[in-house]
């Protein structure tokens, strides 16, 4: 059974990668898995794989969602974005960024680019 929050994420996540779209971003990738966590999209900007989190907030009340990516969040976004381009032999030959979505149910999108860097 498909529990709301699965329902509205996945409308979240199909939202932002329209939006990510329109704006001139290709989709590379949806919800890549591994042992180290989940990158809900996997985009492509010029030179940039931009690994996208998405965050869906049905009431403005429960903040916009942004906020709630926390530290430990920021690493295994880090480990798993690390994996995808382990996986493909990509480390050292494409720059990434970490963006962060956030839309509401009024469907309003806060983007923030380049939302955390990698800290060595």
């Amino acid at each position: 059974m498909t529990s709301f929050a699965d329902t509205t994420g996945g409308w979240a996540e199909s939202y932002a990668c329209e939006y990510l779209q329109k704006q001139g971003l290709s989709c590379v990738m949806k919800n890549f898995r591994c042992p180290q966590g989940e990158i809900d999209l996997i985009m492509q900007e010029s030179q940039y794989f931009v690994f996208v989190e998405v965050r869906f907030r049905k009431h403005p009340r429960f903040g916009d969602g942004i906020e709630t990516i926390s530290y430990s969040k920021q690493r295994r976004l880090i480990s798993t974005a690390l994996q995808f381009l382990q996986q493909r032999d990509l480390i050292d030959k494409v720059n990434g960024r970490f963006d962060v979505l956030g839309i509401t149910a009024e469907k309003n999108i806060v983007w923030i680019k380049n939302a955390f860097e990698v800290q060595y």
